[in-house]
């Protein structure tokens, strides 16, 4: 079936976040500047934040009856008015409803957030068609509530871009018969994702993937690494589209390099399903370049930011299967405020003032 990709339009309205911490593990802290830059790289205005520590879980809401009471309050009070609450947990579409009829405001969850920015990011026709299945993923067994949801508060805005206003429309049977052509459209571009690598098999061109969590600078670094001008910005999921060059690393000798998806601490499933063909980049790589924003000090309980991400890219990682020989590249270097030690297979670069790029060329050369 033909497809009909709408232009997703950025658009500012006002929000409250909630947090909600369920594990002894959960640091409050790192949930809230999380869901919060989550928040503002989908265009939205973070007004107040909220949180609490779940012990006796509400099926019904999540949240307990008098923390609700405690936020709509707040949002009553607050002068700004208050578009859309986002809660930092996979909602269900009941539990949605239920909060959103508890706080009279529209409500979107953590996984909803996060596909909303991809569907605002994609740009290439693979990335719009994994996107829109990862919307219908999401969408169809939560449909009777968000319509409901969405029909009281509006039909645009975040979480009701990508498909928008028309999907909410759809009936169940209609969306399933559109999740069946979306899978096959993407199983033939997997097919050909397939095709090519097996030529570069062939050629036995290594293959070089860069990985890590988002806005670590992965796609800063292939501009430097391959002299190109691809597309960065200082942002969550600044790139979706998976983008390929030829890296000269002299004497004659050329690898492919890979810039991938970024990840998250909880990258919705429908996500991970949904740009497997993309992710199987870093799974068939060569060599991994796990890049790291090591400017990211702060401390998560005695534990610093920034290794809090390696551990969560390395869990991706290992369940894909990628190959154990990777290079940690500590990224933002020019930002660090103490000296740092570095072991083995690890280096220190910056894409800002080109510090270690060399280094990091070299050490490339000796792993392929």
């Amino acid at each position: 079936m033909k497809n009909k990709f709408i232009d997703n339009k950025v658009v500012q309205e006002n929000c409250v976040t909630i947090v909600v911490c369920t594990k002894k593990n959960d640091n409050k802290e790192r949930k809230l500047d999380e869901i919060n830059r989550l928040s503002q790289s989908s265009g939205l205005n973070v007004v107040a934040s909220f949180s609490q520590n779940i012990k006796d879980f509400s099926r019904a809401t999540v949240l307990g009856s008098g923390k609700l009471q405690e936020i709509k309050k707040a949002i009553e009070e607050l002068e700004e008015e208050i578009s859309v609450v986002i809660v930092d947990y996979a909602l269900t579409g009941s539990q949605m409803k239920n909060i959103s009829d508890a706080l009279d405001v529209r409500v979107l969850d953590r996984v909803g957030l996060i596909i909303d920015i991809f569907a605002t990011r994609a740009l290439s026709s693979e990335a719009k068609l994994q996107v829109k299945y990862a919307q219908d993923r999401y969408l169809l067994p939560r449909l009777k509530e968000y319509q409901g949801t969405s029909g009281r508060y509006g039909g645009a805005g975040v979480g009701m871009r990508g498909p928008g206003e028309s999907k909410l429309e759809l009936n169940r049977r209609v969306l399933e018969n559109e999740m069946v052509a979306l899978k096959k459209q993407i199983d033939k571009v997997k097919a050909q994702r397939q095709v090519t690598r097996r030529a570069r098999e062939k050629n036995q061109t290594p293959r070089v993937a860069l990985v890590g969590y988002t806005n670590a600078g992965k796609s800063s670094l292939l501009n430097l690494l391959a002299k190109e001008q691809i597309y960065a910005d200082d942002r969550l999921f600044a790139t979706l589209d998976t983008t390929s060059r030829k890296l000269y690393l002299g004497d004659n000798q050329n690898a492919i390099i890979t810039d991938t998806v970024g990840f998250i601490s909880e990258l919705p499933h429908e996500l991970v399903d949904a740009f497997s063909s993309t992710l199987e980049e870093a799974r068939d790589a060569d060599l991994i370049l796990h890049v790291v924003d090591v400017s990211m000090t702060k401390n998560i309980d005695g534990v610093k930011e920034y290794v809090k991400n390696i551990e969560v890219t390395n869990e991706v990682l290992d369940k894909l299967g990628c190959t154990d020989n990777r290079i940690l590249v500590f990224n933002k270097c020019d930002l660090l405020k103490e000296p740092i030690e570095i072991q083995e297979k690890q280096i220190l670069i910056s894409t800002k003032t080109g510090k270690g790029i060399d280094k990091l060329l070299a050490k490339i050369k000796t792993m392929i």
